[in-house]
């Protein structure tokens, strides 16, 4: 077997392995075997990403920059994302068996949603709310919520990374991102690129563990002030179990998968493109797949007919190769 490609977390700046010398593999889906290292953080790098996070927002760089330089660093950051799309592309193929040309189309996307949060950055507006005191002045203080947990699952690391990172940084907030243990590689990728785009040591930390002890110290900690999470309904739940220890501002994504409904008015070739498109796509690993479809009686033959005739054309080979399908 060739030698593993070998990471390690990302906790103020530096790259580090874990106290107890862990490490965790991760499988490429496309050949079952092992590509990737990278160690498994517990309670004592969960410790070390948070003060790192919190002595980024109080006492480092960070803390004085404008809203306006904090965009600058988000553009610079989109920049390299698309200059190295095809890298990022290839390790998150290899990590997560997706198409690679599902995964480079999607980086280019994420990319610009970092433009996005670029330029919401110094435009973050409010209302103050006038009072019946004409001696008093009121103000309102817009000021980071604090240190912002980021979580998220294998399946499309980096886009789901990016919506949480691209608002809570552009708000002055600095983040540690938990990747899944099981394809983490991109993120790891991403917190490179943020170091290269300027972002000060501390502000963006990535981890990678078990859910226990490392999802629970980090969900739990009494320094997190915001949760942002995208996975499974019962790792939700222990999620808000968790967060019951810090009274962090918590918002879940469990996902959902609701149903193809289709009707004997419909286009029926229209339908059954969109079946297969949401059935397949991604290789049914997606949190708004269309794996239930619901078809009235009079239809039911034959859209079934014409979507098993779609599906048995789909092209199957090395996830790597732009013509594979799935």
């Amino acid at each position: 077997m060739s030698t593993l490609e070998t990471y390690r977390l990302l906790i103020d700046g530096a790259w580090v392995e874990a106290a107890d010398g862990q490490w965790l593999e991760s499988l490429n889906p496309a050949s079952g075997q092992p590509w990737a290292r990278f160690p498994a953080a517990g309670e004592a790098e969960v410790e070390a990403a948070v003060a790192a996070a919190q002595r980024a927002m109080t006492s480092g760089p960070w803390a004085r920059l404008t809203a306006t330089q904090r965009g600058k660093l988000l553009r610079r950051l989109s920049d390299l994302m698309a200059e190295q799309a095809d890298r990022l592309a290839e390790v998150e193929t290899r990590d997560t068996g997706k198409l690679i040309r599902e995964t480079r189309a999607q980086i280019r996307y994420v990319a610009d949603y970092l433009l996005y949060f670029a330029g919401a950055a110094d435009k973050l507006e409010g209302s103050t709310l006038p009072i019946d005191k004409s001696d008093m002045l009121v103000m309102t203080l817009r000021e980071p919520i604090g240190v912002v947990a980021a979580i998220v699952p294998w399946n499309s690391q980096l886009m789901l990374a990016v919506l949480k990172l691209g608002p809570a940084l552009a708000a002055g907030n600095a983040v540690v991102l938990k990747a899944s243990e099981q394809a983490p590689a991109p993120l790891f990728e991403l917190g490179r690129l943020c170091l290269e785009a300027g972002i000060p040591p501390g502000v963006v930390n990535v981890i990678s563990g078990l859910g226990e002890p490392c999802g629970r110290a980090l969900t739990s900690h009494p320094g997190v002030a915001r949760i942002a999470f995208t996975g499974g309904p019962a790792t939700a739940r222990q999620v808000v179990r968790n967060s019951a220890a810090n009274l962090a501002l918590t918002t879940l994504e469990p996902g959902g998968k609701s149903p193809i409904v289709v009707f004997e008015d419909a286009d029926l070739d229209t339908a059954a493109n969109a079946i297969v498109a949401g059935n397949f796509g991604a290789s049914g690993q997606s949190c708004v797949a269309g794996t239930r479809v619901l078809l009235q009686s009079a239809i039911h033959d034959e859209v079934l007919r014409r979507v098993a005739q779609r599906a048995a054309t789909i092209r199957i080979g090395d996830p790597l190769d732009p013509a594979s399908e799935m």
